[in-house]
């Protein structure tokens, strides 16, 4: 139990349906104090039998990927068949302050959950509906899974050896994003609620969600017109080395990126005659040389341990981090020092997993907790037990509000944040509050702006004004504000400053030693707003001996030991992203937002949220960090297969790197699978009838289904497949997602006019408003005003309207350096700029 007041004490929250993005969305309440009752079905949530499954202590088994999803909660059995099961759950919504809803569409009318009766009723209820595909579109009714979704939204594709067959994550993946994903605007609705006391209703769905760690490499393959390669094992365009290696003992994860980074390992690998080699300096080149270089590093890499090389790139600032295995995960001080190694009780055991990676300073999460029994709340009539606490909003910091511009309504309209994140992981974040409605003022500078606009030396990309046409920047950052302001210059940082005054939050994720360098720490912002929420994101945090660890998405990946848990036995440990924990910190950073603005709602009390990306990315490995602390080992890597659906994998279709990825769910689409396949034979074998024959006779299973699949494009087979209600996805490549039929017809690609590139598509945001509910016409997406802004193009707004500077200001500013639209040379960058901790 936390000592500190739990910020979620008095909220309510009713989670309906088996779909573990929900379980996971409902547990981040429950860190933090809410009640969350769990209603399960008379035999339990299916994921009460998901491997891996442990000893309880008390002679039985029970599942840790279930205690994951769901400690601290309780359980209440409901049988949808029955006939008072409507009257039940209705007697529940009519006190719950949230209805977590995933239930599919048989289920919803038997518990009575049409959203929009719910919301004429209960005026204040807050409501997120939840499922594999959204409401509406050609896949609505697809049968869903994990891995499927990851398919489907360009996460498998670009994994694994270049001939095929891309490798998957088996599982475990999607539902940590989803929840995520469904978390953040729940909360937003919670704010508004505490404003309006009006509560909404959302639809949110996990293949939308998955996106986000691909929505990147998908505008950057549509601007170039070109599908990016698969590279093969832990190679990825366009950059290189990165990678994980094999040291004189453990593993080592690197990622070079800038010519500064390369230098820098040229000399220390003793190659130096490369280090300033034109021909070596950007990671293009470089991956150019990937077959001649590689030998050279996995020689010199087996020369140290993990250890001594991980502490060489703390002295030289580069991202490095050792990748470790599950055992050595739970032992790593750092990371039990920060407590995000807790206790969860299993039966009448106590095992260990990774906890809630949201690290809020004044009001951290609950240090794990108990796995509900099955029905552990019906001993108490089915009824809520805590007291309710109705939440009313207490004064903003700013006096009025009317300076603040929200590019779209949304539920935080009138929140301001000041985003001085750079790459992937902050302004993802930062994106998010801009889509619900708060005003985000991006802050960066001529002389060092935000590297994904560009980190190019060459004088010729500079002339081409490359820094303004890059697909990756222009889709992470639109709907948000953006100027230019030197924070090196006192006048710069007092500017700064005077933003903060009247913000709600500062997003940065610098590294840990670079803002109380400038003054501009989350000490000296609080001392002119006391009431700000400042979120930090480290690669290892603010706090420990790894402070300073330079990281970029891929580092933060290789920190968790997620590798070494995919891929196959015998791979090396396989990296699942080009940069995994990118997209996924950004997402942890803004629930972290959501939970400390709660708090300050509640309080009155601004706080400091030192978030850790790497901490961000071990939920992924919860469930074999739960087996390896139960058993003291883990089962062997199992490449595309499952531990408890079979079969399960990537089959090769028609054409170039053409696959479809396939999950039998139970016995049922076994034989719906032996129908579409027309095999006569598997369809009478008595031993395949059950999922443990079926595992044992894997291979040829998996020859038949390649046999059928070879005849038939990915899309033709995913949709035979699907209409006989079998879990299947096309593996599209990101580039492919611009035309996938799914997001076409929901209108998740919106196409924006932006300078310098002219039309370009924009991602939207997983979830939606929803007022029509369930049951009425799909909702359209939240707008986009406008894509990621130029250099500086709100200067003058900001600068002007937020802070009342005139012309004379303005051209002082600008003659001083201090503000601009254009960024400093090649040739006159400072050196020893300020540089971001992770991307």
């Amino acid at each position: 139990m936390s000592a500190h007041p739990l910020p979620m004490s008095g909220l309510r929250v009713l989670e309906i349906g088996t779909l573990p993005a929900a379980a996971y969305c409902a547990r981040f309440f429950a860190d933090f104090g809410a009640e969350v009752v769990k209603v399960e079905p008379p035999q339990g949530d299916p994921a009460r039998q998901a491997s891996p499954m442990i000893d309880d202590g008390r002679g039985g088994r029970a599942s840790g990927w279930f205690a994951y999803l769901n400690f601290g909660k309780r359980s209440l059995v409901v049988d949808p068949a029955d006939p008072a099961a409507a009257a039940r759950i209705a007697a529940l919504v009519a006190e719950a302050d949230v209805l977590i809803d995933a239930t599919d569409a048989q289920d919803a009318a038997r518990y009575g959950l049409d959203h929009a009766r719910l919301r004429a009723a209960h005026p204040r209820l807050v409501v997120m509906g939840l499922s594999w595909f959204g409401r509406g579109g050609p896949y609505a009714a697809f049968q869903g899974s994990d891995a499927v979704c990851r398919a489907l939204a360009g996460k498998v594709q670009p994994i694994g050896p270049i001939e095929g067959p891309p490798l998957a994550l088996p599982d475990y993946h999607a539902a940590i994003v989803g929840g995520l994903s469904a978390f953040i605007p729940t909360m937003a609705a919670l704010h508004a609620r505490a404003r309006s006391g009006d509560g909404s209703v959302w639809d949110a769905n996990v293949h939308e969600a998955e996106i986000a760690l691909a929505e990147f490499q998908a505008t950057e393959g549509h601007g170039a017109g070109t599908r990016q390669p698969r590279g093969g094992i832990n190679r990825f365009t366009p950059t290189y080395p990165m990678g994980v290696y094999r040291c004189r003992s453990g593993w080592l994860g690197i990622t070079v990126v800038t010519p500064h980074q390369w230098a820098a390992l040229c000399e220390l690998l003793h190659m130096q005659e490369l280090a300033h080699d034109p021909g070596y300096a950007m990671g293009p080149e470089r991956l150019e040389h990937a077959d001649t270089l590689e030998p050279r590093l996995i020689a010199a890499f087996r020369e140290r341990t993990a250890q001594e090389w991980f502490e060489e790139g703390l002295r030289m600032k580069l991202p490095f981090a050792i990748v470790p295995e599950m055992h050595e995960q739970l032992a790593t001080q750092v990371f039990r020092d920060r407590g995000v190694i807790v206790p969860i009780r299993v039966g009448a055991r106590t095992v260990e997993a990774p906890g809630s990676p949201l690290h809020l300073n004044r009001t951290p999460p609950q240090s794990g907790g108990a796995m509900p029994e099955l029905d552990d709340g019906g001993a108490a009539g089915g009824s809520w037990r805590s007291p309710r606490t109705d939440v009313a909003s207490r004064a903003l910091t700013r006096a009025s509000g009317a300076d603040i511009r929200s590019a779209v309504p949304g539920p935080l309209a009138g929140v301001r944040i000041i985003d001085l994140s750079m790459g992937w992981a902050g302004p993802i974040c930062t994106r998010n509050m801009a889509d619900l409605g708060a005003d985000v003022i991006k802050v960066e500078a001529c002389g060092y702006h935000d590297w994904w606009r560009g980190t190019s030396t060459r004088m010729s990309d500079f002339e081409q004004q490359l820094y303004e046409k890059q697909p990756r920047f222009i889709a992470l950052n639109h709907n948000k504000r953006a100027i230019t302001l030197d924070l090196t210059s006192a006048e710069g940082a007092r500017l700064l400053k005077e933003l903060v005054r009247g913000a709600d939050a500062v997003v940065e994720n610098y590294s840990s030693e670079v803002l109380p360098k400038l003054g501009l720490d989350y000490a000296r912002l609080r001392e002119v707003n006391p009431q700000l929420v400042m979120v930090s994101m480290a690669a290892f945090g603010a706090t420990g001996p790894w402070s300073t660890c330079r990281a970029y998405g891929s580092t933060l990946e290789h920190g968790s030991g997620l590798p070494t848990v995919a891929g196959r036995e015998g791979d090396p440990p396989l990296m699942t992203h080009i940069a995994h924990g990118d997209a996924v910190g950004g997402l942890n950073a803004a629930s972290a937002l959501m939970v400390g603005l709660w708090h300050r709602l509640l309080t009155g009390e601004g706080q400091h949220l030192d978030l850790s990306q790497v901490e961000c990315m071990m939920p992924f490995t919860a469930p074999w960090a739960i087996e390896q602390s139960a058993n003291g080992r883990l089962g062997p890597r199992l490449g595309n297969r499952h531990p408890d659906h079979a079969p399960q994998g990537v089959y090769p279709c028609s054409g170039h790197d053409a696959w479809v990825l396939l999950s039998v769910l139970d016995d049922g689409m076994w034989r719906a699978l032996c129908g579409v396949l027309g095999d006569a034979a598997l369809a009478a074998d008595g031993a395949l009838a059950n999922v443990a024959g079926r595992r044992d006779a894997h291979d040829r299973i998996d020859a038949a289904i390649a046999a059928w699949t070879r005849t038939r494009t990915p899309d033709a087979a995913m949709a035979a497949l699907q209409r006989a209600g079998v879990s299947a996805g096309v593996v599209r490549a990101p580039a492919e997602l611009i035309d996938d039929p799914q997001l076409a017809a929901r209108g998740f690609w919106q196409v924006t006019d932006r300078a310098y590139v002219g039309p370009h598509p924009q991602p939207s945001p997983p979830y939606r408003a929803a007022a029509a509910g369930r049951a009425g016409p799909v909702a359209p997406p939240v707008p986009i005003a406008w894509p990621g802004p130029t250099l500086g193009q709100f200067n003058e707004e900001v600068l002007r309207g937020v802070l009342g500077l005139g012309d004379d200001d303005l051209k002082r500013l600008a003659s001083a350096g201090v503000i601009g639209t254009v960024p400093l040379s090649p040739m006159l960058r400072k050196r020893g700029a300020p540089k971001t901790a992770a991307a």
